[in-house]
């Protein structure tokens, strides 16, 4: 992965000098500042040697006044629970966090102030401390509930090492038809091929995923099959970038052709998101390619598509932003990118969508025939 992470002594050395500074400000009868990388379009930079977004280098400031100080004193709150774990060794995901703060508030009336009326409001301090130490949440203990994505292979070789420096061999083709599942929380991996591994498939549907497994398509080819559930979590994005680091194998994404999939789904698979400038590095697999469904499949293929509807907000909200990237997105700007950016003008143009789905209406007889085209428009190189 990317880069080291920080050792618990270390975070709570340099939050312990952020809060004396802050004292100390107040103590001189001045106004405590907090600053904390932009993590937003507008300081996001796409560099096509990187292959992911990364921060422009502008920073947010937050001075105490009237209306920053709550935003303040309940980071500070949420910071001394966080190191309050480090310390113990204590994990929690961001929902008990949530629930941890309350039961402070309850015990303490004095912190009324400061309590969390939603989750939303508890997760933003988080984010916001991770935005001004430059942290991964995980650093401080704090993992996602959502699971990696679900995996499998004929040929693939996981080994992982414990804390407790013991190892667990993990042998794909053993599990039958169960998926192996990374946590989404730092693991030490390594990864190796009893036999060559030709290419990993990212599906974006977990449910279309597992329909090719069952019919057979990581028996007939030396291939690592992932099912990406939509937008992909952290867990996702850092198991595809160990695939990728390791392995050293082609990956290509299959995806619905539409302007959520390729500005929410793929876009931040392949080089991460505004939000997470922070943790793009490791969070990102810069060398996926888009396999599809492409414009040109629909023709070719003689797939069904559909209109977008007028009355569906969210497909209306995913073009109205298709207009934005391409104009203020750096990744869809770089030139490296414009067949990524072509597909969003066509999607722009004809307001039309087609399905992962729709390859198994072109012979529907055929359980295989997805797994056919997908293997034929990788020989041909029919991708982005």
């Amino acid at each position: 992965m990317g880069r080291k992470n920080r050792s618990a002594e270390a975070i709570i050395k340099v939050s312990t000098g952020l809060c004396d500074k802050l004292l100390k400000d107040l103590e001189q009868a001045k106004r405590p500042v907090l600053q904390a990388t932009k993590c937003t379009l507008d300081n996001s930079r796409y560099d096509p040697k990187i292959g992911y977004l990364t921060s422009a280098g502008k920073k947010v400031k937050t001075e105490l006044n009237v209306s920053s100080v709550q935003k303040m004193s309940r980071a500070i709150f949420m910071l001394e629970v966080l190191l309050r774990n480090l310390e113990i060794g204590a994990v929690n995901t961001k929902r008990e966090l949530y629930y941890i703060s309350k039961g402070e508030v309850k015990h303490n009336k004095g912190l009324k102030p400061l309590d969390f009326t939603e989750q939303d409001e508890s997760d933003e301090s988080i984010d916001f401390i991770c935005e001004i130490m430059e942290l991964y949440r995980e650093e401080l203990n704090v993992f996602a509930n959502d699971r990696g994505g679900q995996t499998y292979s004929q040929q693939l070789v996981v080994t992982e090492t414990l804390p407790d420096g013991s190892k667990a061999v993990i042998d794909l083709s053993k599990l039958g038809s169960s998926p192996f599942q990374p946590k989404n929380q730092p693991q030490n991996l390594e990864l190796s091929a009893k036999k060559k591994i030709d290419f990993a498939l990212i599906v974006e549907s977990e449910g279309t995923a597992n329909t090719l497994v069952a019919n057979g398509f990581t028996k007939r080819n030396n291939s690592i099959l992932i099912g990406a559930q939509g937008v992909p979590s952290n867990a996702v994005r850092g198991w595809v970038k160990r695939i990728q680091d390791q392995l050293r194998i082609p990956l290509y994404f299959f995806g619905d052709l539409d302007a959520y999939t390729m500005q929410n789904i793929f876009r931040t698979l392949k080089a991460g998101s505004a939000a997470s400038l922070i943790r793009n590095a490791d969070y990102s697999a810069p060398e996926v390619r888009f396999l599809g469904v492409l414009p040109s499949d629909i023709e070719k293929y003689d797939l069904h598509d559909y209109p977008v509807r007028e009355n569906d907000l969210q497909e209306v909200r995913a073009l109205k932003k298709a207009r934005d990237v391409l104009q203020n997105d750096p990744f869809f700007k770089d030139k490296k990118n414009r067949g990524l950016a072509a597909i969003l003008e066509w999607l722009l143009k004809n307001k039309r969508r087609c399905e992962q789905q729709a390859f198994f209406t072109v012979n529907p007889r055929d359980p295989i025939m997805p797994e056919k085209i997908i293997l034929e428009k990788i020989k041909k190189g029919n991708y982005v």
